[in-house]
């Protein structure tokens, strides 16, 4: 059985399972591909661990993890996750902050956008039909960790197909969520 650090948010264990995203990887969900370009493709971006005590797919079953996401920015947009919504999407999640500060960053299926700020003790719940992705605005590693149906999958396609509504942008130094316009897609 995997154990908790509440300090860090990080799982231990054998069945522990984990994965971790490159700026080489993603670099095109990123606004600014010029700035991209100019950045190690080996970048780490963020990292995930997980404990899926009962297979994918399973109705009535809970997945535990945690996601490290670290300092940095692609021109002005903060180093973020890659984004999804779930694949059966009338699941809801919740992620609570462990460590640093950032932003949850919502989208309804109305392609309306928001933003909540997370800071250490912050709990979020995650809306069926809703994507979101998580922006590092801070200057540490942003530590949460999350649980979800085991049942819910993943759609990242749509995301990197029509993108989110709006981007959390650096604008004087504030992290700012700023429309896209019309919809890709």
């Amino acid at each position: 059985m995997p154990s908790v650090d509440w300090a860090t948010g990080s799982l231990h264990g054998p069945e522990v399972r984990e994965s971790r995203k490159t700026l080489g990887e993603l670099k095109t969900l990123f606004l600014d591909h010029a700035s991209a370009g100019n950045l190690p493709a080996d970048t780490l971006l963020y990292s995930v661990q997980w404990w899926a005590p009962m297979s994918e797919g399973t109705e009535g079953g809970l997945f535990w993890g945690n996601t490290v996401i670290e300092p940095g920015k692609v021109g002005r947009e903060y180093f973020m996750t890659q984004g999804h919504v779930h694949a059966k999407g009338d699941r809801a999640e919740f992620y609570s902050t462990v460590d640093g500060a950032g932003a949850l960053i919502l989208m309804g299926p109305d392609r309306k956008t928001r933003i909540e700020p997370m800071q250490p003790g912050s709990l979020h719940y995650i809306p069926a039909h809703t994507a979101h992705r998580v922006a590092n605005t801070g200057a540490k590693p942003l530590r949460f960790v999350a649980c979800w149906p085991s049942d819910a999958g993943y759609d990242y396609e749509i995301i990197r197909t029509r993108g989110f509504s709006a981007r959390l942008l650096d604008v004087n130094g504030v992290p700012t969520l700023v429309d896209e316009g019309s919809p890709r897609g």
